[in-house]
Order: structure tokens, then sequence, then C-alpha cells
């Protein structure tokens, strides 16, 4: 036996084998260096940011081996193929989408100085700018906002879109499934969206019953469609509800236990939500549509034509077991029911430009006496760091409100880095003691204040879907800053100088999670 295994390691040992297998290595290594180069000169065309060009091109040339696959699942800025299935969704819609844009003039806002330069920002963003009419409510944790859906869920007539990015499996879940089938049995068309990676723990058993019970499920897959089997770095983080396209609601609240506290890893769970009626809530309608259309290609619509080559999990005539057809909604606009102009403002990787970071851009240049912001991870892209320093440096009181202990200890230690640059420039940093704070707010002087799912960092800026209400209305202003000041004193102010006194192990790991800030 042992001369066999020795004849047989001299065999794959001797010259001529391992002038082939080096023949092998040989030539494969020359091929990834050559893809390495083909993928630098990629990344140097179409990365945006110099730097990133840079950092990718060098990673590629000198390690290819790892720098080609990373390159595919993270080097990408824009989302393939979203725009054109909006392009088809438009054209299949056209005369409804015109008829919208009709009924939403005559509310458009005429908002007073200094915030008329945001209605133009708005007005080359959205075709749904900043509209009168509306009334909002501020829902402070999960249990309001939970008992809000679940009334407005109730009281819907004829449809309920509900889009989130966590759907959970557990009590929470269920119940959110069981009023939905409740009101499907009501003759409510139902449709409900959630993204594959963030409901990665969402069980069949679950998309079983409530296919069962009527509803139409869908998940948003960022790999979907030709070229995008890579496509990882994407994520839907929307979270809206629309009932009867009356009455909307976005926030950060996930669906899940986790949101209400039962987490002991997390503790309490601190968060906002937000409730509006009125003619806005078509700018979420709006933005569920073209989630939905991406997923599926067709319009949640029963009357709609019955669509071809669709997920099996969407339909399998679905359509046709509906006993209530509903016309399409597009061009019905709620009626004003308040007087509060609100923007709901929808953005991601598939806007031709920065459309997030830009709008929060302008607002804190328009901001002279106070910049306040709730966020659960702070890692700005470099133009609003500048411009949050620049406000902090003419006088504005900036405050940033983050977890005294995040779910993420990359995005903690990346967190870190900032803080020595914002101490500098008088920046004031609280970390919230009570629990996990996973609230996106932000205050701008008293005359806009945004609630929605962006948090302040490059991921929601740049790599994910998102959705923010902004309300420029004093009285409503005014609440969300006495709430975010019930929170600065739940929070200890936190010493910026910390970086300093942390280990040198700690200060390697802050150092090198800021060299990943573009894809946290």
């Amino acid at each position: 036996m042992f001369s066999e295994m020795a004849e047989l390691f001299a065999a794959l040992w001797s010259p001529r084998e391992s002038f082939r297998t080096l023949t092998f290595w040989g030539a494969l290594s020359t091929c990834v260096y050559i893809m390495g180069l083909l993928n630098a000169a990629h990344a140097i065309m179409n990365v945006r940011l110099s730097q990133s060009a840079i950092a990718w091109s060098v990673f590629l040339v000198t390690t290819p081996w790892v720098g080609i696959p990373a390159y595919w699942v993270f080097g990408r800025r824009k989302f393939n193929g979203y725009t054109n299935s909006l392009r088809r969704a438009r054209a299949a819609c056209e005369a409804d989408i015109n008829l919208m844009r009709k009924s939403l003039a005559p509310h458009v806002s005429n908002l007073p100085q200094p915030l008329t330069p945001l209605q133009a920002y708005a007005s080359k963003f959205t075709p749904i700018p900043f509209v009168d009419g509306n009334t909002v409510r501020l829902l402070v944790d999960g249990e309001a906002t939970y008992g809000a859906m679940f009334e407005a869920i109730e009281n819907a007539r004829e449809y309920v879109f509900l889009q989130t990015y966590i759907l959970d499996g557990d009590a929470t879940g269920r119940k959110f499934l069981s009023a939905l089938s409740n009101a499907r049995e009501r003759g409510v068309h139902i449709c409900l969206l959630y993204d594959d990676v963030g409901s990665f723990a969402l069980t069949q058993k679950f998309l079983r019953d409530a296919r069962s019970a009527g509803l139409l499920c869908a998940a948003f897959r960022t790999t979907k469609g030709r070229g995008n089997r890579f496509q990882l770095n994407f994520r839907n983080h929307r979270k809206i509800l629309v009932a009867d396209g009356s009455v909307g609601f976005t926030g950060g609240l996930n669906i899940g236990d986790d949101q209400l506290g039962r987490n002991p890893s997390l503790g309490p769970w601190r968060d906002t939500h937000l409730r509006m009626e009125g003619p806005a809530v078509k700018g979420l309608e709006s933005s569920f549509l073209s989630d939905w259309f991406w997923a599926t290609d067709t319009l949640p619509y029963p009357s709609s034509p019955a669509p071809q080559g669709l997920a099996a999990e969407v339909h399998q005539g679905q359509m046709a077991s509906l006993e209530k057809q509903v016309d399409s909604p597009l061009d019905r606009v709620s009626p004003p029911v308040g007087n509060v102009p609100v923007l709901t403002l929808s953005t991601g990787p598939a806007d031709g430009i920065d459309i997030c970071s830009l709008f929060i851009g302008a607002l804190i240049d328009v901001a002279r006496t106070r910049i306040w912001i709730a966020t659960p991870y702070l890692v700005p892209d470099e133009p609003t760091l500048a411009a949050l320093k620049s406000a902090a440096l003419r006088g504005v009181d900036v405050r940033i409100l983050v977890p005294a202990h995040s779910d993420h200890f990359i995005l903690h230690f990346c967190s870190i880095s900032f803080y020595e640059e914002f101490e500098r420039v008088g920046v004031k940093i609280f970390a919230y003691r009570k629990g996990f704070m996973h609230q996106k707010a932000f205050v701008f002087d008293d005359l806009v204040a945004a609630v929605g799912t962006a948090n302040f960092d490059n991921r929601s800026f740049h790599l994910n879907f998102e959705v923010m209400a902004y309300v420029a209305n004093a009285p409503f202003v005014s609440e969300v800053a006495d709430m975010l000041a019930r929170d600065f004193e739940a929070s200890d102010a936190v010493d910026l100088g910390q970086y300093e006194r942390l280990s040198l192990p700690k200060q390697v790991m802050v150092k090198c999670a800021r060299l990943f800030s573009a894809i946290l």
C-alpha cells in the first residue's frame, strides 16, 4: 500500500506533471490579472467618486483574485434594469399618470421663503412635489404605530398596499397577516411586498398562509433580470402602507417582534413613524407601484390585463379568484383634509443623480438656527459631511442622536471615525441609552421636519431604495423637535475624544471600518 502511494506521489510530482501544473496555473493567473486590468478600466470609467475609482482600480490590479468578485458585488452604484421597468410601467398607464398630475396641480404648495428653492428642487426630482391639503400624525414607537396601521387596514374598503424591508413570521407578523386576511374577506384587494434580503428569515409557511388567504405577495429581488446576477449590494429599505389611496404611513418601523422591544439583546426599541392623509399619499402609492412593477411586471390591480411570465408566488390564478374588481386608482387623488404641505420623496440607486443626499444637502444649506438628526447609523458621504461641518461653523446648532449600543458593530466603529471631525467644528453627538434607537427623523430650523426610512449613511444615500416625508409645517416641526428634545435628555453627550482613549486594536478597527464607509 505504501509503495503504491509512493509511486502515485512520484507520478504527480514528476517533472512533466509539474510542468503541466505550472503551465495551467500560469495561464490561469495571467487570465485573472488581465481580467483585473479590464475591471480596473471599467471602474475608472464608471465609478463616480475619484477616490472610489482609485481604490477599486488599485485593489483590482494588485489582488484580482479577491478584487474581481468583490467588485462585481459591491462595485455597482446604479441599479440596472429598474429604470427600464419604470418606463414600461409608465407606458402602460400613461393616461392615468397624466390625469394624476393634473389632479395634483391645484394642490402644489407655494412655500414661503426661504423654502422656495426647495420646491424647485423637489419639482426636478419628482412629479409630486410639496402639496397642500394634508394632515399628519407623529407616531412614537411600535405600539402606537402598529395600532394606527391596524386601524387603517380595518377601515379600508378597496385596497391595501403594504411594503416593508423586514417581514418576520413571528407573533407581530402573524397579527398583520390576520388583519390583512380579515380585510381580504371583506373584499379588499391586498398586495404585500417585502425585500428578499431583509426578509430572508420569512418562512414559506407564512407565505403559503398569506396566499391561501387571497393576498398577493411579492419579493423585491435585486438580482432579478438579465445581467443582475451579482447585483447583491442593493436593498429596498422602504416601509409603506397605503389604504384606499387616502391614508398612508412611512417611517422606521419594520414588521416584527423586535420593533416592540421583545429582543432582550437590543432592549426597548425606539422608533418613529408617520401617518398622513391627503394628496401627498399619492407619492407613497406611486413609489409602491413602481417597486411592485419591478417585482412582478404588472400593476397591482385585479382589473389590469393578466400578466405573462410572472413569479409563481404572486399569481397562480389569484387574479381570477378575486371577487371585487378595482379600477386603477392612479388618477384618483385624495381630496384635501388639512392644510399641511408634505413632500413624499422616493429615492434609490436607479436615480440618475444622488437625490437623497442632494436634497438633504439643500436643507442643510437652508438651515440657520438648528439641524437635529436622529439616525441609527452615522456614515455620511463626503458632500453631506462637508455641508454639516459648514453649517456648524456658521453657528447652526447641529446635534446628532445615535444609539449607545448598535446592532452592527462595523457601522458603530465607522461612526466613531467621524467624531473627531465633528468635534473640531462644534457638532454635538448624543448616544441614546434607553435601548436601541432606530428612528430616522430630522429637523431643520422651524421650517421642515422629516420622518422616513433613510438613515444618515452612504447606503441610504446611494445604495438603498428609500422614502422620506418632508413636512413644511411649523406646529409639526415643533412636535418633532419636542420629541427629539426628550430623546436628547435620555441620552449621554458623547465625548468626542473617546477615539484617542480606545485600545490600539479598536483604533485599528475604527480606521479599517472607515475604509468601507462607501458600502456601509
